[in-house]
């Protein structure tokens, strides 16, 4: 493990605040919405894509961070609770505000219109109806409360009304509070007949298909006020893995109730009565603050069922990004040459989504279908509930190969897909593992051993991503194909120490979380910091997702303080405040957001002039703790120089130059866009990739 790292100097800054780097990130993703040279159905999606975001941060971020501070000497305070709450109210008000007044007068202008109660004409009513009738209303189950129908259970995230009733019921009592739970099979977004559409494209809101109803499912009764409203609740799964015999069991009962964690966000429509509100804080145990009134629909992620209903007419071609076809390396890899040949040769790099991912299914697609491949091992940490990847590791598995694969079911909101993964691959008799107890193992390994002649030979691929084949289209990652023997044994031990718990050999190059990951890390930072000092070249530019590990943090402050020259690329929430005088004024911080996800972790350093003195490492982790300390994570040393020098001038060099969708980081934490009209490396990419397609 790693020692704590402290600044040399007595003036250490304040580190900005995690929770706070996360809502700004958010902040970023809005921006997208706003911007004219998004095309109109993608700048929806960033609303609901902020929505989905604001999700897990209540669930997982926030509900750590609110248990931290009710802890005593957490360094969490009731100040910094409120303070982080009252810019999450903030967001998500900027959210409403630009669907409301920005993109949805946007669509209507485009033929494409959300068509509330008031708007819908006698011909669209009457479909409406209809609708309600055949398909809404038998699904509906509306509970007046009273001592013996008490509160329903409210699942995480789902949609409900609550309702003020008038008069009796049909016992002549005067119940007057009515919840109706609206159930998850039901389409959110449904689409009006063409003929219905008055010329464009219309649509209707589950909500206000209820809301023009609900007085149908009181009969009898007055119903004087109503609301949508929304919980959302403690998910992170607690499992006490000392105390579990058989983690899929404990997982997949935990997976139950799940959906019935503590609650921490309700979230109302604006024009919900006082007395309604009121009502629910009680119910869910919630203080004032926690409530959020929206403008809108309070679940705006089910706005990507409109993106996906909405057909490309002539005057709607442009509302998309235009199509983009990752490109085939032909000159790693030409079409129709045994991938193994090629990697006896060199080594191969891929950048997707700007270069396909389908090389690496053929990689693993040769391997089960080559008689000579002997066993094949490979870590899963999110690869989808409908996946062409595992179905091949089952292949190869009833093909007689061996079969190896670390599983791990603490992915979090992939538990259940990876644990019916888990069962299938083990009942094909694929040796399964489910990682180290306390670890998730998050590294991206696939090792294939093949009989060549008279020995064995194997052949690898690492990851920064995810073995998924959809991911892979929407995130950038870097994938690296190697055969070189040291890379290959570094890497089956690995898998030898997940499987056995054994300890294993010092590796020969691969570094490895929990064990020596962060504190090499940190000798690299020491190393700039020296040469620094001593008058040499001293860089250091990282890209990563996340940067909110102390001691790394403090390394960099030190190294920078004695003079290195540091670029911090990061995507989202990062700790470190650049550009105080001398402190971290050789530091500069910068995010880029644009049409794909960045997720490319890169760790570049320098110290000296000599062509030895510098090193480049791709990695699966993020430096935070977690990564560093509370997983199973790998980084490798790309010492080919040609590949190195590819990933600095596709990975770094583009996003230290973007001026149309990077952000500069300011020491109070805020961030400035740096340009709009500029070059975007996101699109310089796609243009260079497009021409090898």
């Amino acid at each position: 493990m790693t020692e704590s790292v402290q600044p040399d100097a007595s003036a250490v800054p304040a580190l900005l605040n995690r929770e706070r780097a996360i809502l700004e990130f958010n902040r970023r993703v809005l921006a997208q919405a706003s911007r004219a040279d998004v095309p109109l159905l993608e700048r929806l999606r960033y609303v609901c894509i902020v929505s989905s975001n604001m999700d897990e941060f209540f669930e997982v971020r926030f509900a750590d961070y609110l248990e931290a501070a009710r802890r005593l000497g957490s360094g969490v305070s009731s100040r910094d609770l409120d303070s982080v709450a009252a810019d999450a109210h903030a967001l998500i008000d900027d959210q409403y505000a630009v669907f409301n007044d920005h993109v949805m007068p946007d669509l209507q202008a485009q033929g494409i219109a959300i068509l509330n109660h008031a708007d819908r004409d006698e011909a669209q009513s009457r479909w409406v109806a209809q609708f309600f009738y055949q398909q809404v209303r038998p699904l509906l189950v509306p509970v007046g409360l009273d001592p013996s129908h008490p509160f329903p259970q409210v699942a995480n995230k789902s949609l409900n009304f609550i309702v003020r009733l008038g008069g009796q019921d049909a016992f002549g009592r005067a119940n007057t509070i009515a919840i109706v739970k609206v159930p998850r099979a039901l389409p959110r977004v449904i689409k009006l007949p063409e003929r219905l559409g008055n010329g464009g494209q219309a649509f209707v809101l589950l909500t206000s298909v209820i809301r023009s109803h609900l007085g149908e499912l009181f009969p009898g009764r007055e119903v004087e006020a109503f609301s949508q409203f929304r919980v959302t609740r403690d998910s992170d799964l607690e499992i006490d893995e000392d105390d579990v015999k058989n983690l899929r069991q404990a997982l997949r009962s935990g997976l139950t109730t799940r959906h019935f964690g503590q609650a921490l966000r309700l979230e109302v429509v604006s024009t919900c009565p006082a007395d309604l509100y009121e009502f629910l804080l009680k119910q869910f145990d919630l203080p004032p603050a926690a409530m959020y009134k929206v403008n809108g629909p309070v679940n705006l992620v089910r706005l990507n069922q409109l993106i996906d209903q909405v057909y490309d007419g002539a005057s709607q071609a442009a509302l998309r990004f235009a199509p983009f076809t990752p490109a085939w390396p032909h000159a790693q890899l030409p079409r129709g040459v045994s991938m193994f040949d090629r990697l006896r040769e060199r080594d191969v790099l891929l950048h997707h989504p700007f270069e396909s991912f389908e090389p690496v299914v053929q990689f693993l697609r040769e391997a089960v279908y080559d008689p000579d491949v002997l066993a094949i091992k490979q870590t899963i940490y999110r690869t989808g509930a409908e996946s062409p990847w595992m179905d091949l590791l089952i292949e190869g598995a009833r093909r007689g190969k061996e079969v190896m694969v670390v599983v791990e079911l603490k992915a979090r909101f992939d538990e259940e897909a990876n644990i019916n993964w888990a069962e299938r691959l083990e009942s094909v008799g694929v040796q399964v593992v489910y990682g180290v107890v306390g670890l998730k193992t998050h590294a991206k390994l696939l090792l294939v051993t093949r009989r060549e002649g008279a020995r064995l030979r194997r052949y690898v691929h690492l990851s920064t991503g995810n073995y998924n084949p959809k991911t892979a289209r929407l995130y950038t990652d870097l994938g690296y194909f190697s055969a070189e023997t040291s890379l290959a044994v570094d890497v089956d031990a690995v898998f030898q120490q997940l499987a056995s718990l054994g300890r294993i050999k010092p590796s020969r190059g691969l570094l490895q979380a929990p064990f020596t990951l962060h504190r090499q890390m940190v000798a690299h930072i020491q190393k700039a910091a020296d040469a620094a000092r001593a008058g040499r070249c001293a860089r250091i530019v990282v890209k990563v997702n996340a940067l909110t590990d102390v001691p790394l943090i403090h390394a960099l402050i030190n190294a920078g303080r004695a003079g290195a020259d540091i670029d911090l690329i990061v995507r989202g929430a990062c700790m470190l405040p650049p550009g105080i005088e001398g402190v971290t004024d050789r530091i500069r911080v910068r995010s880029v957001v644009g049409r794909f996800l960045e997720h490319t972790r890169v760790a570049y350093f320098c110290w000296g002039d000599e062509p030895g003195d510098e090193a480049l490492f791709l990695s699966s982790a993020d430096w935070m703790s977690r990564n560093m300390l509370g997983r199973i994570e790998v980084a490798w040393p790309v010492r080919d120089a040609r590949l190195r020098q590819r990933i600095i001038d596709e990975c770094l060099v583009p996003y230290l130059h973007d001026r149309q969708d990077a952000w500069a980081l300011r020491s109070d934490g805020r961030y400035e866009r740096v340009g709009a009209d500029g070059t975007s490396a996101q699109q310089a990419l796609m243009r260079r990739y497009s021409l090898e397609t």
